[in-house]
C-alpha cells in the first residue's frame, strides 16, 4: 500500500471534479450545503413537513438530512470503488500500484466531503436550538463502520465489474431501490410489521437507523447491530481479497 500515492489521489479527486471553473473545490461542498438548505428550510418552513413526535419545526428536516448525508457518502464510495480499475485504467496502465489498496483514494475523498458536510449540519443544529448531545460521540464509530461496509462491497463488486460491464449500471439502479428500500425520507414506525421484520436484515438500516437515534431521538445507537454489520463488512472484505487475489492477474489484463 503506498499511502503517499492514495492521499495524493484522494486530494486530485476534490481538486481535480470541478477544475477549471472559479470555485474549483468548493463545488464539493456547495452541493452538500444546498441539500441540507432544501431539508432544513424548505422542508420545515415551506411545505411544513413535521417529524411525528416531534413539536419542532426542523425535526424532520434535520431527520432527512442526518440519513441522506450519510447515504450519500455510502452511495458514492460503493458506486465509485466498484468502477475504479475501468474509470482510472489511464493511470493503472501508467503507474505500478497496488490494485487492492488503490481504491482508498475514494473512501478518504468522501469521507472529507462528509465531515465538512457534518459540520455544517452540527452548526445548524446549534443555531436552530435543536442542541446537540453527547451520544453524538458515537457518530465517528458509526461512519468508520458504515464506510468499511462500503469500501467492502465496492471492492468486492469493482473485481467482477472489470469483467462484467453491465453491473456499472446494475450497481446504480440497486442502490436507487435500496434507498428507497431505507427509512431516510420516510419513518421506519409507518411500515407494516411484515417489513419491519425484513428492514432488521438490511445493513444500511443499521447505519441509518443509528444516526437517527443519536441526531434526532438523543440516544445511543444499537451497538449490538453495528457489531454485526462491521463483522459482516470483515467478512466481505476477506471474500473480496481471496478473490481479488486469485484473479488479480486477469483483472489487469482486462483493464
Amino acid at each position: 500500500m503506498n499511502i503517499g500515492l492514495i492521499l495524493e489521489l484522494a486530494k486530485r479527486d476534490i481538486t481535480e471534479k470541478y477544475s477549471g471553473s472559479t470555485l474549483g473545490a468548493l463545488w464539493n461542498f456547495i452541493y452538500p450545503l444546498v441539500d441540507i438548505f432544501i431539508f432544513t428550510v424548505i422542508f420545515a418552513n415551506l411545505m411544513g413537513s413535521r417529524l411525528p413526535g416531534s413539536s419542532s419545526v426542523y425535526a424532520y428536516g434535520f431527520y432527512l438530512t442526518s440519513g441522506v448525508v450519510a447515504w450519500n457518502a455510502f452511495s458514492n464510495t460503493v458506486s465509485r470503488t466498484a468502477t475504479v480499475y475501468l474509470d482510472k485504467k489511464h493511470i493503472i496502465t501508467k503507474v505500478k500500484v497496488d490494485l487492492s489498496s488503490f481504491p482508498l483514494y475514494i473512501a478518504i475523498s468522501e469521507s472529507i466531503t462528509f465531515v465538512v458536510t457534518m459540520g455544517v449540519f452540527l452548526f445548524l443544529l446549534l443555531i436552530s436550538g435543536y442542541g446537540i448531545k453527547p451520544v453524538i460521540l458515537f457518530v465517528p464509530l458509526i461512519y468508520l463502520v458504515q464506510q468499511f461496509f462500503a469500501y467492502s462491497l465496492g471492492f468486492f463488486i469493482g473485481i467482477f465489474v472489470v469483467f462484467i460491464r453491465d453491473l456499472r449500471e446494475i450497481v446504480r439502479i440497486v442502490l436507487q431501490f435500496w434507498f428507497w428500500f431505507t427509512p431516510i425520507v420516510y419513518v421506519y414506525d409507518i411500515l407494516p410489521e411484515y417489513v419491519k421484520e425484513i428492514m432488521v436484515y438490511n445493513p444500511a438500516f443499521t447505519f441509518i437507523h443509528a444516526y437517527h437515534s443519536v441526531f434526532i431521538y438523543e440516544q445511543s445507537p444499537d451497538l449490538e447491530a453495528i457489531l454485526y454489520l462491521f463483522l459482516l463488512s470483515f467478512a466481505i472484505l476477506l471474500c473480496a481479497g481471496f478473490t481479488f487475489k486469485k484473479l488479480e492477474k486477469d483483472v489487469r489484463d482486462f483493464i
